[in-house]
């Protein structure tokens, strides 16, 4: 039985907004129908959040799940910086559909840094990644996946997650499991760990799941089954 990725990571939406303007964009309506903040096009910062970083237990953290990263203005990115690098516990990962936007250099060895790539033709989004992000740890999410990457450059990249678009538009837009086992064949080509989200189960068939963390979140939820005991 696949597992939820949700279950093993959790969102903290220390920003909510991004100017992207993905036309599949579940935050955006979200945001529009809970009225969490006046405009999503301009990304707001919640500091008074930043104290959910400050739990004991280890959890694996997704900051960026409302928000991209190329949106966070330099002095929002500090002051998460330095709260990461005060609990070293968890792990955070971040991600970005405009690493060319980004300058980040930075020795965190608990954050994540990664970049959505939906088609072949954002296979550049990687190369962007390397260039303008000097970092520790690197991921990357093709999801939702439109066509078949191709060839794809694993180089530097610590873990993959693959999947599928969802909710009404799922009728339209479906991976192909030919697209999803291409690039799970080349990552584990190159020792990069996969993650199937669990909305691929129907289309790959439940046999065919590949659900893999980076050893870092492996122990932070070994660590919470331990807590549950």
């Amino acid at each position: 039985m696949s597992i939820c990725i949700k279950d093993n990571i959790q969102n903290m939406n220390l920003v909510i907004g991004c100017t992207v303007g993905c036309p599949y964009c579940y935050a955006r309506n979200n945001v529009r129908r809970y009225h969490m903040i006046n405009d999503f096009e301009k990304p707001e910062f919640f500091p008074n959040k930043l104290h959910l970083m400050e739990k004991k237990r280890p959890q694996n953290f997704l900051l960026t799940g409302m928000s991209d990263l190329a949106g966070w203005k330099s002095e929002w990115v500090e002051q998460v910086f330095e709260k990461i690098r005060e609990n070293p516990q968890h792990q955070f990962l971040f991600l970005s559909k405009r690493p060319d936007l980004l300058n980040i250099d930075t020795d965190l060895e608990n954050a994540w840094f990664g970049v959505t790539v939906t088609r072949r033709a954002e296979l550049w989004r990687m190369d962007a990644l390397r260039k303008n992000v000097k970092a520790r740890h690197y991921h990357v999410t093709f999801e939702p996946l439109f066509d078949d990457p191709g060839e794809v450059n694993f180089s530097g990249i610590d873990w993959a997650v693959i999947g599928t678009m969802t909710g009404a538009q799922s009728r339209k837009v479906r991976t192909a499991p030919t697209w999803a086992n291409s690039l799970m064949n080349q990552a584990h080509q190159a020792h990069v760990p996969v993650f199937m989200k669990e909305d691929l189960a129907p289309i790959m068939g439940e046999e065919c799941m590949v659900q893999e963390f980076p050893v870092a979140f492996e122990k932070v939820l070994e660590v919470q089954r331990a807590w549950r005991k």
